[in-house]
C-alpha cells in the first residue's frame, strides 16, 4: 500500500481553557473539512477519523487501515444536533439510552439517513452513531461540522492504539494527522447495541456492560455472531481477525491450579521449541510468572477484582509484546460477566480462537 506522505502530530494542551478554540484543533479540523483523515483521542481507543458525509474521504480510512470494506465503520458525532443527519429516526429506547450513558462508550445502531455516506454502512440500512466522552474529540467533530466515521486508529488487524505513539508506529505516513490527546481512558472499544431489532441486541460487548443497559431498557440479547463470525456483519469488530498480537497467542481457563500447570506445560514446550515466551496475567499472578524458568516476559493488565483496569491495560500490553519480540503468548481467561464479557471478547480475537479450558 503507498504511503500518503507526511503525517503532521498536533500535541493537545490540556491546560487550554477552551479546546474549541484550540489551535491544534482547529488545524486537525480543516483537514477533517478537506477530505482528510485524522487520528484522534476518544475515551475508548484513538479513532481514525473522516467526513462520514464523503465516500472519498471514507476510502481513505480503508485504505490506511487496509481494512476490508464490508466492515462498517462507526459515526461519531460532538452534539445532539447531529444525530439527526446520521440516522432517520431515534425511538424511545434510544433516546433513555442517550440520556443514560451519552456523551460515552455506547454505539447505538439505528435506520440511516441518505446522507451518510455508503462506503460508512458497508451497503447496510443502518449505522452505528456515538458521541464520544472525550473534550478533544468532542471539540475536534464540533470545529469540523461533520460527524466523523472513525474506527480504531492502526493498521486492520493489530491490538487497538491507546495512545498517540501506538498510532504512530501503524499509521505515519498513511494518514494526514495526529491529534494527541494523550492516554485513553476505557481501554477497550465502544459497546455497540442494535435498536432495530426486538430485544435491542448487542453486536459487540464494551465499555458500557449489558447489565448496565437492562436497568435502564429491560431486556437485551447478545448477538452468538460475534464469537461465532458466521454471518454477515452489522457492526464493526463482527468480523476478521482483530487485536492480534505477531506472536500466537493462547487463552486458558478453568480452576487456578489447573491452568496455571497447562499454562506452565505449554510454555516448556514452547521453550523447547526455541520460542521467547510470554504470559499476559494479572496483579494477582504475575510475580508467580515472573519466577517462572519457562517465561521471558510476564505482563500484568490490570487486577482480575477490576476488570476495567484489564479492559484498560489490555491493548498495550499486547503491543508491548510485540515490541519484545515475544512468539508465543499464554493468557488467563475471566469470567464474562459485566466488563468481563467485552475483555474476553477481545482476548478470544486476539488469540485467533485458540482457547484452552481445562
Amino acid at each position: 500500500m503507498d504511503k500518503t506522505g507526511e503525517t503532521k502530530v498536533f500535541v493537545v494542551d490540556k491546560n487550554v481553557e477552551d479546546f474549541q478554540s484550540c489551535s491544534q484543533i482547529v488545524d486537525a479540523a480543516r483537514l477533517i473539512q478537506a477530505g482528510e483523515v485524522v487520528a484522534f483521542p476518544t475515551e475508548t481507543v484513538y479513532g481514525l477519523g473522516a467526513n462520514a458525509l464523503s465516500d472519498e474521504a471514507v476510502e481513505k480510512i480503508y485504505k490506511a487501515k487496509g481494512r476490508p470494506g464490508d466492515n462498517p465503520l462507526i459515526v461519531h458525532i460532538g452534539e445532539m444536533a447531529q444525530l439527526s443527519m446520521v440516522a432517520r429516526e431515534v425511538p424511545g429506547p434510544a433516546q433513555q439510552l442517550i440520556e443514560a450513558f451519552w456523551p460515552g462508550p455506547l454505539t447505538l445502531v439505528l435506520p440511516k439517513t441518505d446522507q451518510v455516506a455508503s462506503l460508512v454502512t458497508a451497503g447496510l440500512d443502518t449505522v452505528g452513531v456515538r458521541m464520544p466522552d472525550n473534550p478533544v474529540a468532542l471539540a475536534l467533530i464540533r470545529a469540523a461540522g461533520v460527524p466523523i466515521a472513525a474506527p480504531s486508529a492502526n493498521r486492520s488487524g493489530r491490538p487497538s492504539p491507546t495512545t498517540a505513539e501506538h498510532v504512530r508506529v501503524d499509521l505515519e505516513g498513511r494518514i494526514a494527522a495526529i491529534l494527541d490527546g494523550g492516554s485513553t481512558g476505557v481501554g477497550v472499544e465502544s459497546t455497540v447495541l442494535d435498536l432495530t431489532v426486538q430485544p435491542p441486541m448487542i453486536l459487540r460487548p464494551g465499555g458500557v456492560t449489558r447489565e448496565q443497559l437492562q436497568e435502564v431498557i429491560g431486556e437485551v440479547a447478545v448477538d452468538p455472531a460475534f464469537e461465532a463470525g458466521k454471518e454477515t456483519p452489522r457492526s464493526p469488530g463482527m468480523k476478521y481477525t482483530h487485536y492480534a498480537p505477531q506472536g500466537e497467542m493462547w487463552l486458558v481457563a478453568g480452576e487456578e491450579e489447573r491452568v496455571r500447570a497447562k499454562m506452565a506445560a505449554m510454555l516448556e514446550q514452547a521453550r523447547q521449541s526455541g520460542l521467547s515466551t510470554g504470559v499476559l496475567g494479572t496483579a494477582e499472578s504475575v510475580r508467580f510468572w515472573r519466577e517462572h524458568p519457562s517465561v521471558d516476559v510476564a505482563l500484568a493488565c490490570g487486577s482480575r477484582h477490576d476488570l476495567h483496569s484489564v479492559a484498560r491495560e489490555l491493548y498495550g500490553c499486547l503491543r508491548q509484546f510485540d515490541d519484545l519480540g515475544i512468539q508465543y503468548i499464554v493468557a488467563e481467561a475471566f469470567p464474562r460477566t459485566g466488563m468481563g464479557m467485552a475483555v474476553m471478547n477481545r482476548l478470544e480475537k486476539a488469540a485467533g480462537g485458540r482457547f484452552l479450558s481445562v
